[in-house]
């Protein structure tokens, strides 16, 4: 292989890369020694053959051969593949120039031990045989190949006797490094070789015709089956767009395993030794290339990149029910995501790192919505009234060549089987009865949120700055019947202690009550300062949820800000009981602080022209309430503030829920013309704004709080889910 070829071709690779809208992601690069490196990769399309290469060159800045399937090797891919340092598995000479190359240390080499492409991801055996690797293919089933394991031992084999036989009988010596076509033991490079596991997971796998599968059809009419998937599959995810999570394990040093007697013997020994001759130690080597081989087939799916996909398929899977409601099957999903975090050892994919809570109110990311419809469309599942019917086993199709079509759900529980720990907790929590599911989540939200407080308020507290620890805690406050739950939302720069009285008051109406921390409050402006707007959306959601599981009906209310995400969730899902705002504003110029947009707008001036030291990350904040709000307001803040106001305001249309709109008339820090345009512009038939004689902000604070929560608990009193006639008035008194 020239190296001039090698990167002309591996320019040509980048331009492909770029077509395709796969995202890939590499993690653990620090794992790559600075030595010849075997990499013992995974294989389940054929896009690993190129890709793979060049991206541990990108790493690396050393060329990567690669053993490919001898079917490739035909006209103009065969000439592509060649230039870019693949060799087929069917040359003559393949072993005898990997060990050279690794020899001397002038190339990586990457080797796929499943031998073949694993369409359907079924590498792994249960029952009596759990923890035994077992590759499926076409024609069965078969242990992976031990080819990566032998490449190294045989290249530390022969490193170690060429350096003795340097020393001890120089013709021999020669002779080998003819053998190997090596001009000099000079040329042999000093650093042993290692076996470094590399797994790669590919999200979403979704199979379908596409644009390359139709002009194939068309340019050369019936295709096989085989040839006709692997475009479908490889072409969708590329033209589509996936996430590709390539992962370096730990490099495996193979040399411990030559210091056996036996083996130093013939390392040793004086006779000549041709590169295939067997020799007494070959039984003890291959021995410890199969332990060698478990080791990196162990560490290659143990580095397995879980997603949505693989949670939902593999708690569907354990689920013994035929008909399974769809709420309580997301919440076991939820519960496998969050609850076991530190005691489940798996890598996740970037979305599983951020908060779950969507899975169980809006799923607005998509996540279990894609799942089941993939699952409906292959027949997998069927969907009536809110329950989930199982239509078939989770197997792959008899057909080997179409598994990731048939039935791609049962590809994606297979590719996590090795992962024991994931396993067991999917299994437990699929087979739990319902109650205890919801008295596990109850548990789970709560803890939850008073962790990551006590988290916050550690890392970020300021002395003479951040208030007592109190202020900032989410609490509930448990009804004295188990009839209706009030979600209550504080406001901007402010804590639950905001609203604590009228959550008192509620609760003494025997209503369950529980105020939610929005992430960044109750801490230091510079916690406010690093959040993101989609984070006090899933607080006010984490709330809803614990709710539910504890009243049939849930009513969402808020003050200022905390007000409009009340009606953001309420916007969003159909069976909240009613909401209340107080004190709603709608956009930030319904703010009285209009100069923070000037800042904000200064600011990105300064960082333009480089003059980051003038940049102004707070201003002051003069509030009502000192006790309890923050003195300073972060710009990046009132930034989310603004993205946040404007989301919301084009959901208001979609509330058809009872309501009502609290508003100060005199109020000097939201303009009661924003509370209005937000009451105006609330979908719903029934509902109702109250205009008080009130000249602050915080009215639910102070005099005349009492009257804002009368009203507030009425209006709960109410709430039922059947419709009414809507009431609207205007109280000016």
């Amino acid at each position: 292989m020239i190296r001039s070829a090698y990167l002309t071709t591996g320019l040509a690779i980048k331009a492909l890369s770029g077509l395709s809208r796969a995202r890939v992601a590499i993690h653990g690069a620090d794992n790559i020694p600075p030595s010849p490196t075997v990499f013992a990769i995974n294989h389940f399309t054929r896009m690993e053959t190129l890709l793979l290469p060049y991206h541990i060159f990108r790493v690396t800045d050393m060329p990567v051969w690669s053993l490919a399937d001898a079917d490739l090797f035909k006209g103009a891919l065969g000439t592509f593949l060649e230039s870019n340092g693949a060799v087929s598995t069917k040359s003559p000479d393949r072993d005898r120039l990997m060990v050279k190359t690794l020899l001397t240390g002038e190339a990586h080499w990457v080797v796929f031990p499943e031998g073949r492409m694993v369409k359907s991801k079924k590498v792994f055996e249960g029952g009596e045989k759990k923890g035994r690797f077992m590759v499926a293919n076409e024609k069965g089933s078969r242990p992976p190949h031990t080819g990566a394991a032998s490449l190294a031992l045989r290249t530390e084999f022969y490193r170690q006797r060429i350096r003795l036989l340097s020393r001890q009988k120089p013709q021999e010596a020669r002779r080998l490094l003819d053998l190997f076509e090596i001009a000099d033991s000079d040329a042999i490079s000093e650093k042993n070789v290692r076996i470094v596991p590399v797994n790669l997971t590919y999200y979403p796998i979704r199979a379908r015709e596409n644009i390359l599968s139709n002009m194939a059809a068309n340019l050369i009419g019936d295709l096989p089956t085989r040839f006709m998937e692997e475009i479908m599959t490889e072409g969708t995810m590329l033209i589509s767009g996936v996430d590709v999570d390539i992962r370096f394990g730990k490099p495996i040093a193979v040399t411990p395993y030559l210091k056996s007697g036996r083996i130093q013997q013939d390392i040793c020994c004086s006779s000549e030794i041709n590169f295939d001759q067997p020799i007494p130690s070959r039984g003890m080597m291959r021995k410890s290339a199969v332990k060698i081989m478990e080791r990196y087939m162990s560490a290659i799916y143990g580095m397995t990149t879980v997603n949505h996909d693989h949670l939902f398929a593999s708690v569907l899977k354990y689920m013994q029910d035929a008909q399974i409601d769809e709420l309580d099957f997301r919440k076991r999903v939820y519960l496998v995501a969050t609850r076991y975090q530190k005691k489940t050892a798996f890598f996740r994919h970037s979305s599983l790192q951020e908060d779950q809570v969507h899975l169980m109110t809006d799923d607005r990311f998509g996540k279990y919505e894609n799942f089941i419809g993939l699952a409906t469309e292959k027949g997998i599942l069927k969907r009536k009234d809110g329950k989930l019917i199982k239509d078939s086993e989770f197997k792959p199709s008899d057909n080997f060549h179409e598994a990731r079509i048939s039935n791609p759900v049962g590809v994606i529980a297979n590719e996590v089987e090795p992962l024991h720990d994931l396993q067991e907790q999917c299994q437990k929590m699929a087979t739990q009865p319902p109650v205890r599911i919801r008295y596990w989540l109850e548990r789970n939200l709560i803890e939850r949120a008073l962790f990551e407080y006590d988290r916050d308020y550690a890392k970020y507290y300021r002395e003479g700055e951040s208030k007592p620890h109190h202020v900032g805690m989410p609490f509930l406050l448990r009804g004295q019947k188990n009839m209706t739950g009030v979600v209550l939302v504080h406001g901007y720069m402010a804590a639950p202690m905001e609203v604590a009285g009228l959550a008192e008051y509620l609760n003494e109406q025997g209503f369950w009550v529980y105020v939610p921390r929005l992430k960044g409050h109750g801490t230091a402006p510079e916690d406010l300062a690093q959040v993101k707007y989609t984070d006090w959306v899933d607080a006010v959601d984490a709330g809803y949820v614990l709710l539910r599981e504890l009243c049939p009906l849930v009513v969402m209310g808020g003050f200022s800000t905390g007000a409009g995400l009340a009606l953001d969730l309420t916007a969003r899902l159909p069976n909240v009981g009613g909401v209340f705002a107080v004190s709603p504003p709608l956009r930030l110029l319904d703010f009285s602080t209009r100069f923070v947009p000037a800042v904000d707008l200064w600011n990105r001036i300064m960082s333009k022209v480089r003059l980051s030291a003038v940049t102004k990350e707070f201003v002051e904040n003069k509030p009502e309430n000192p006790q309890i709000n923050y003195s300073r307001n972060p710009i990046s803040g009132v930034r989310e503030l603004e993205l946040f106001m404007d989301m919301v305001e084009s959901k208001l249309p979609d509330i058809k829920t009872p309501a009502v709109v609290i508003q100060g008339r005199g109020d000097p820090v939201v303009n009661p013309k924003g509370s209005v345009r937000v009451f105006e512009r609330i979908g719903s038939d029934n509902k109702e704004l109250y205009v008080l004689n009130y000249k602050r902000h915080g009215i639910l604070l102070g005099d005349g709080s009492q009257r804002v929560y009368r009203l507030i608990a009425e209006f709960v009193q109410n709430c039922h889910p059947t419709d009414s006639e809507p009431a609207l008035t205007a109280d000016d008194q």
